[in-house]
Protein backbone atom coordinates (compact mmCIF):
# COMPACT_ATOMS: atom_id res chain seq x y z
CA UNK A 1 0.00 0.00 0.00
CA UNK A 2 2.94 2.67 0.80
CA UNK A 3 4.69 1.44 -1.94
CA UNK A 4 1.82 1.96 -4.64
CA UNK A 5 0.70 5.27 -3.27
CA UNK A 6 4.19 7.03 -1.75
CA UNK A 7 6.66 4.95 -3.87
CA UNK A 8 8.30 3.80 -0.50
CA UNK A 9 9.55 0.97 1.62
CA UNK A 10 10.68 0.58 4.72
CA UNK A 11 11.86 -2.13 6.83
CA UNK A 12 10.70 -0.70 10.11
CA UNK A 13 7.43 -1.14 9.61
CA UNK A 14 4.99 -1.34 11.75
CA UNK A 15 1.77 -3.65 12.32
CA UNK A 16 -1.39 -2.02 11.38
CA UNK A 17 -3.10 -2.19 14.32
CA UNK A 18 -7.44 -2.41 13.19
CA UNK A 19 -7.15 -0.53 10.03
CA UNK A 20 -5.16 2.17 8.11
CA UNK A 21 -6.19 3.81 4.74
CA UNK A 22 -4.62 5.53 1.86
CA UNK A 23 -6.15 7.53 -1.15
CA UNK A 24 -4.44 7.84 -4.67
CA UNK A 25 -5.72 9.55 -7.54
CA UNK A 26 -5.24 8.30 -10.92
CA UNK A 27 -6.60 8.59 -14.72
CA UNK A 28 -8.31 5.16 -15.99
CA UNK A 29 -9.80 5.68 -19.44
CA UNK A 30 -10.27 9.26 -19.50
CA UNK A 31 -11.80 8.70 -15.82
CA UNK A 32 -10.46 10.36 -13.07
CA UNK A 33 -10.69 7.78 -10.01
CA UNK A 34 -9.85 8.08 -6.54
CA UNK A 35 -8.92 5.05 -4.84
CA UNK A 36 -9.68 4.58 -1.20
CA UNK A 37 -7.47 1.74 0.06
CA UNK A 38 -7.52 -0.28 3.42
CA UNK A 39 -5.35 -1.80 5.17
CA UNK A 40 -7.60 -4.20 7.58
CA UNK A 41 -4.62 -6.17 8.95
CA UNK A 42 -5.05 -9.39 8.23
CA UNK A 43 -4.58 -10.46 11.56
CA UNK A 44 -7.49 -12.45 13.02
CA UNK A 45 -8.05 -10.91 16.15
CA UNK A 46 -9.20 -8.06 13.96
CA UNK A 47 -11.07 -9.87 11.44
CA UNK A 48 -14.27 -8.74 13.65
CA UNK A 49 -14.01 -5.19 12.66
CA UNK A 50 -14.32 -6.35 8.55
CA UNK A 51 -17.85 -5.72 9.03
CA UNK A 52 -17.24 -1.66 9.21
CA UNK A 53 -14.83 -1.48 6.54
CA UNK A 54 -15.78 -4.05 4.09
CA UNK A 55 -19.41 -2.94 3.52
CA UNK A 56 -19.31 -0.86 -0.11
CA UNK A 57 -16.21 -1.66 -1.27
CA UNK A 58 -15.92 -2.13 -4.53
CA UNK A 59 -12.67 -4.51 -4.98
CA UNK A 60 -11.04 -6.90 -2.56
CA UNK A 61 -7.34 -7.10 -2.47
CA UNK A 62 -6.44 -10.40 -0.71
CA UNK A 63 -2.34 -10.34 -0.09
CA UNK A 64 -0.63 -13.55 1.19
CA UNK A 65 3.27 -14.09 1.78
CA UNK A 66 4.72 -16.63 -0.63
CA UNK A 67 6.95 -17.93 2.05
CA UNK A 68 4.64 -18.23 4.72
CA UNK A 69 2.10 -21.61 3.90
CA UNK A 70 -0.22 -20.26 7.12
CA UNK A 71 -0.78 -16.87 5.16
CA UNK A 72 -1.73 -18.73 1.67
CA UNK A 73 -3.73 -21.41 3.95
CA UNK A 74 -6.01 -18.66 5.69
CA UNK A 75 -7.06 -16.92 2.14
CA UNK A 76 -10.43 -19.25 2.05
CA UNK A 77 -11.25 -17.61 5.44
CA UNK A 78 -10.24 -13.87 4.39
CA UNK A 79 -12.18 -15.26 1.15
CA UNK A 80 -15.59 -16.12 2.88
CA UNK A 81 -14.86 -13.42 5.65
CA UNK A 82 -15.14 -10.94 3.20
CA UNK A 83 -17.90 -12.15 1.48
CA UNK A 84 -20.21 -12.77 4.29
CA UNK A 85 -19.26 -9.11 5.41
CA UNK A 86 -19.17 -7.28 2.49
CA UNK A 87 -22.31 -8.67 1.04
CA UNK A 88 -22.27 -7.58 -2.40
CA UNK A 89 -24.82 -7.87 -4.27
CA UNK A 90 -23.57 -10.54 -6.37
CA UNK A 91 -20.86 -12.78 -5.09
CA UNK A 92 -20.16 -14.59 -7.92
CA UNK A 93 -18.73 -11.07 -9.93
CA UNK A 94 -17.61 -9.41 -6.77
CA UNK A 95 -13.92 -8.28 -8.07
CA UNK A 96 -11.19 -9.68 -6.21
CA UNK A 97 -7.41 -10.21 -6.62
CA UNK A 98 -4.78 -11.98 -5.17
CA UNK A 99 -1.49 -11.31 -4.05
CA UNK A 100 1.64 -13.37 -3.79
CA UNK A 101 3.88 -10.66 -1.80
CA UNK A 102 7.31 -11.26 -0.97
CA UNK A 103 8.88 -12.77 -4.05
CA UNK A 104 12.41 -10.84 -3.83
CA UNK A 105 13.00 -12.73 -0.13
CA UNK A 106 16.20 -15.27 -0.69
CA UNK A 107 16.36 -14.78 -4.48
CA UNK A 108 12.80 -16.72 -4.32
CA UNK A 109 14.08 -19.72 -2.41
CA UNK A 110 12.44 -19.42 0.62
CA UNK A 111 9.37 -19.87 -1.11
CA UNK A 112 6.85 -22.21 -0.33
CA UNK A 113 3.58 -21.18 -2.09
CA UNK A 114 4.41 -22.37 -5.69
CA UNK A 115 2.77 -19.82 -8.54
CA UNK A 116 0.74 -22.60 -9.80
CA UNK A 117 -1.10 -23.36 -6.18
CA UNK A 118 -1.92 -19.87 -5.87
CA UNK A 119 -3.17 -19.34 -9.69
CA UNK A 120 -5.34 -22.48 -8.94
CA UNK A 121 -6.99 -21.46 -5.88
CA UNK A 122 -7.36 -18.36 -7.95
CA UNK A 123 -8.97 -20.59 -10.55
CA UNK A 124 -11.64 -22.23 -8.12
CA UNK A 125 -12.67 -18.70 -7.34
CA UNK A 126 -13.48 -18.38 -10.26
CA UNK A 127 -10.26 -17.02 -11.54
CA UNK A 128 -9.61 -13.95 -9.93
CA UNK A 129 -6.68 -12.07 -11.04
CA UNK A 130 -3.15 -13.12 -9.59
CA UNK A 131 0.00 -11.24 -9.21
CA UNK A 132 2.99 -12.23 -7.36
CA UNK A 133 4.57 -9.10 -6.00
CA UNK A 134 7.44 -7.43 -3.97
CA UNK A 135 6.96 -4.02 -2.33
CA UNK A 136 10.42 -3.98 -1.36
CA UNK A 137 11.46 -4.35 -4.98
CA UNK A 138 8.48 -2.24 -6.44
CA UNK A 139 7.87 -5.39 -8.24
CA UNK A 140 4.66 -5.47 -9.95
CA UNK A 141 2.41 -3.44 -7.34
CA UNK A 142 1.19 -0.45 -9.34
CA UNK A 143 0.06 -3.10 -12.21
CA UNK A 144 -1.76 -5.31 -9.72
CA UNK A 145 -3.77 -1.85 -8.23
CA UNK A 146 -4.15 -0.75 -11.78
CA UNK A 147 -6.01 -4.10 -12.65
CA UNK A 148 -8.02 -3.42 -8.89
CA UNK A 149 -9.09 -0.10 -9.94
CA UNK A 150 -10.24 -1.46 -13.36
CA UNK A 151 -11.79 -4.39 -12.00
CA UNK A 152 -13.77 -2.02 -9.45
CA UNK A 153 -14.70 -0.03 -12.44
CA UNK A 154 -16.14 -2.84 -14.59
CA UNK A 155 -17.92 -4.21 -11.98
CA UNK A 156 -19.68 -1.04 -11.40
CA UNK A 157 -20.62 -0.25 -14.78
CA UNK A 158 -22.18 -3.58 -14.67
CA UNK A 159 -24.11 -3.36 -11.45
CA UNK A 160 -25.24 0.15 -13.30
CA UNK A 161 -26.50 -1.58 -16.04
CA UNK A 162 -28.09 -4.52 -13.68
CA UNK A 163 -30.04 -1.88 -11.90
CA UNK A 164 -31.37 0.24 -15.23
CA UNK A 165 -32.99 -3.35 -15.95
CA UNK A 166 -34.89 -3.04 -13.16
CA UNK A 167 -38.50 -1.81 -14.10
CA UNK A 168 -39.94 0.56 -11.91
CA UNK A 169 -42.35 -0.57 -9.49
CA UNK A 170 -45.71 1.26 -9.85
CA UNK A 171 -47.55 2.20 -6.19
CA UNK A 172 -50.80 3.25 -6.15
CA UNK A 173 -51.56 7.20 -5.06
CA UNK A 174 -51.99 6.63 -1.26
CA UNK A 175 -48.37 4.11 -0.97
CA UNK A 176 -46.83 7.27 -2.90
CA UNK A 177 -48.44 9.27 -0.06
CA UNK A 178 -47.06 7.29 2.49
CA UNK A 179 -50.51 6.58 3.62
CA UNK A 180 -52.20 3.09 4.17
CA UNK A 181 -54.20 1.44 1.51
CA UNK A 182 -56.48 0.02 3.73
Amino acid sequence: MNQYVNKRFSLQYKATIGADFVTKELQIDDRHVTLQIWDTAGQERFQSLGVSFYRGADCCVLVYDVNVGKSFESLNNWYEDFLKQANPSDHSSFPFILLGNKVDIDGGNSRVVSEKKAKDWCASKGNISYFETSAKEDYNVDAAFLCAAKSALANEQEQDIYFQTIPEAHLSETEQRGGCAC
